[in-house]
């Protein structure tokens, strides 16, 4: 009885009163802090043996132990300790600090409380989180914040979706979306203030299948200038705004002195910057002239000027934390998402004209049949005599542009070329000559139109001194003993060359897995290939059997290159890999300066402990980051081109296919690119087979066979911006009849050539061949 009524004290005066033996709050506590899986009313009940009023009686404690604010009710019902995170949760990766991945929880409930922020701690193989993944983790407080330990990678929900506001039947609004492998519009149950038209972020409501969405964001037009920017910007996740410490630290850091005196003095030499027409900022600088040293007969000096960044940008600072986050600046037609505030950037550590600029300088010394004999570094002040475009410098070598440079700078520069190129054709890289697509925009950021990039050899210039700096950055780093943050590219995997292999069988070309594959293997391949209508589908099968190139502390070598050991040194104002390898450099060959006053900036130059201990984690990170803008810079350029091709819907163009499928085939624009499909149902009241290994889809009736490569003319009957979408038909291209299905179907309705019964499979043929 006494021990009846001490339990009825116990339990708050609106509770029933709780069978013996029932669980106390400290035990329940207990239970959910320590439980290694999501603790929700079925597992506390399991846990302590309840069954019938028990479970009645435990809801209700648990309710009350919530209402005195001793635990949360946290995702599908679970219960965890007030302001605690639960034992197991989904997280959302958010931020990064320095290396450590930061993660917040996908929902969070406790009002008037920030959700926490988690620091992931990974093991094993890593680099494959990144920020914006989901994850399902263990989580645990330590010290005065809370860690998770990844238990698996969830798919990305479609907590954001990027689209534009549509009106349909009846007035209903829809939201397109942008991302064109998602091809169901989404109906829309709360609009917002946003109007028909709008470019909205919007997040999903209610359960499949009546998923509605809700608008969060309003972007404004789709179609105004930057638009297409800030589609693949918000898609892809971008960070694309700096923050107010960030912007202070790059005015404080840029304002640092040059100390002059304790750098080596290269103002007198007619060093010149040659870069694109359209470029925005200038980190590289080059000058050349004849080796005076009668020991290197018809040999070369040449200089290497790189912006020194890691002058600027210090270990441990705001700015240095942003541009590990960024990973590398993203280049759209129409801005630039830099990796550093616009003072660094595009102001003290771009290499302007007729301004002293610091520079970490690479000196070269080639001999007469373009080895690099020799090699160092030092921390310069330039004065760039002058920034060329590619067009006006070889313009200049041609002789039809005046240029005063033209004989101290450029014709020097384009004779100690000559010596690079012979190193380069002794070494045979990759030589796959693939067209790249240029956007020209006007000053309101309309299209004017989209061209393929001219190949001048200013371009092959700048290129084969940039690669003798990454060599010798790299060789440099290596006589010290010093962390070196490779450029990695490894050679074709063998399931890729006998897809090549059998690719190259549809064209009767030979190719043999049995030697050892080399870039000069596929070289001597595209040149069996000649001027061949085919070449250009070849070149891009060839590129397409290639790894993908990253950055790694250990050393796998360049393939493509054709080198032993390669490091990305030329670009930091751009890419956080080439800050890190300056870093190494200053560290390496003691080129510190003396410490900034105030405290503002840290001491340091040269690579911290924390860079070192990094470096495979932070390889990943911008490997990763390096991806996401490439695709999100494809993306763009596919909305640009998509735009100004809309103008040109119904009109005859001449195409390309690009790839085969069973349901149609792919084509691209000849010079311009852009991916559209012609679907197999507007090939006409005919059946046709699928032939896989010979990447074609063939008439059964008339024979006509569409097979990747083949140059046709095409109608364009769709272009959507939006998407970077189009969609083509033949020229005389009649609609299927909706009965040719049922038709195919009916006895006695078989066609002539392969009988119905029999379905060619690509994917067995293929394998017979190998």
């Amino acid at each position: 009885m006494a021990s009846t009524e001490k339990q009825k004290k116990s339990v708050p005066s609106h509770s029933k009163v709780r069978p013996a033996g029932f669980p106390t709050r400290e035990q329940v506590m207990d239970f959910i802090t320590s439980a290694d899986q999501p603790a929700g009313k079925r597992e506390i009940a399991k846990a302590f043996g309840l069954k019938g009023q028990e479970k009645i009686a435990l809801k209700a404690l648990l309710k009350d132990m919530a209402d005195e604010g001793l635990i949360d009710i946290g995702p599908a019902r679970a219960f965890h300790k007030m302001g605690g995170v639960p034992k197991v949760t989904v997280l959302r990766i958010v931020d990064v600090d320095d290396t450590t991945l930061i993660a917040t929880p996908e929902r969070w409930e406790a009002e008037g409380q920030p959700a926490p922020r988690l620091r992931i701690v990974e093991r094993g193989k890593r680099g494959a989180l990144t920020i914006g993944d989901r994850i399902l983790a263990r989580t645990e407080e330590a010290g005065r914040g809370w860690v998770a330990h990844p238990m698996k990678k969830l798919a990305k929900a479609s907590e954001e979706l990027l689209g534009v506001v549509e009106e349909g039947d009846g007035g209903k609004l829809w939201l397109r979306p942008v991302d064109k492998r998602i091809r169901r519009d989404t109906p829309i149950s709360d609009v917002g203030t946003a109007k028909k038209g709008d470019l909205v972020l919007a997040e999903p409501v209610g359960r499949p299948p009546r998923i509605t969405a809700r608008v969060t964001d309003i972007l404004g037009d789709p179609f105004a200038p930057r638009s297409f920017s800030l589609i693949a910007i918000h898609k892809h996740g971008i960070p694309h705004v700096f923050s107010e410490r960030v912007e202070e630290e790059a005015v404080t850091a840029s304002d640092l002195a040059l100390h002059e005196e304790k750098r080596e003095d290269l103002r007198h030499l007619p060093i010149v910057a040659i870069d694109p027409v359209d470029a925005r900022d200038h980190d590289d600088a080059v000058w050349a002239a004849p080796d005076e040293d009668p020991d290197n007969a018809g040999g070369y000096k040449a200089i290497v000027a790189i912006a020194d960044v890691s002058y600027y940008v210090r270990p441990g600072s705001a700015l240095d934390r942003e541009a590990r986050k960024r990973g590398n600046s993203v280049y759209f037609p129409d801005l630039v998402v830099p990796m550093l505030p616009h003072q660094l950037s595009s102001d003290m550590c771009s290499l302007r004209a007729d301004e002293d600029r610091a520079a970490m300088a690479c000196h070269l010394v080639l001999d007469a049949s373009g080895r690099v004999k020799s090699w160092r570094f030092s921390r310069a002040i330039i004065r760039v005599a002058a920034v060329l475009a590619y067009e006006d410098a070889q313009a200049a070598i041609d002789g039809t542009r005046e240029e005063p440079l033209l004989e101290t700078a450029l014709k020097p520069l384009w004779a100690c070329w000559t010596l690079l190129r012979k190193a380069r054709d002794k070494r045979e890289p990759l030589a796959l000559d693939l067209p790249e697509r240029r956007v020209v925009l006007d000053e309101y950021g309309k299209i004017v139109s989209v061209a393929v990039r001219e190949r001048l050899d200013a371009h092959m210039v700048i290129e084969d001194y940039m690669i003798a700096a990454n060599v010798a950055a790299a060789k440099a780093l290596e006589a010290k003993k010093a962390p070196v943050m490779y450029r990695v590219h490894e050679p074709p995997s063998r399931d890729k060359l006998v897809a090549l292999k059998d690719y190259l069988a549809t064209f009767d070309i030979e190719f043999a897995l049995g030697q050892v594959v080399k870039p000069a293997t596929f070289n001597r391949l595209i040149e069996r290939v000649g001027e061949a209508e085919e070449k250009p589908q070849i070149m891009e099968q060839i590129l397409r059997s290639q790894t993908q190139a990253y950055y790694a502390p250990s050393n796998l070598g360049h393939f493509g290159l054709a080198l032993g050991s390669y490091a990305h040194f030329t670009s930091p104002i751009r890419r956080y890999a080439d800050l890190l390898v300056h870093r190494a450099l200053v560290g390496a060959y003691g080129l510190e300066l003396p410490a900034p006053k105030g405290g503002v900036i840290p001491d340091r130059s040269s690579l911290s402990g924390e860079d070192m201990e990094n470096m495979g984690r932070v390889g990943e990170m911008i490997s990763q980051h390096e991806r996401r803008a490439m695709e999100a810079e494809r993306e763009t350029i596919d909305r640009y081109v998509a735009a100004f091709l809309a103008a040109h819907v119904g009109d005859l163009i001449e195409a390309r296919i690009t790839g085969v499928q069973s349901f149609g085939f792919f084509a691209t624009v000849e010079g311009l690119g852009g991916d559209g499909l012609v679907p197999v149902s507007t090939l006409g009241d005919e059946r046709f087979f699928y032939d896989e290994a010979g990447r074609a889809l063939e008439g059964v009736e008339s024979g006509d066979r569409y097979t990747v490569g083949q140059r046709l003319q095409l109608r364009l009957a769709e272009a959507d911006p939006i998407n970077g979408a189009l969609r083509f038909e033949l020229p005389d291209a009649l609609p299927q009849r909706p009965s040719f299905r049922k038709d195919r179907a009916r006895p006695g309705s078989a066609r002539r050539g392969r009988p119905t019964n029999i379905r060619h499979i690509g994917a067995k043929r293929g394998k017979h061949r190998r």
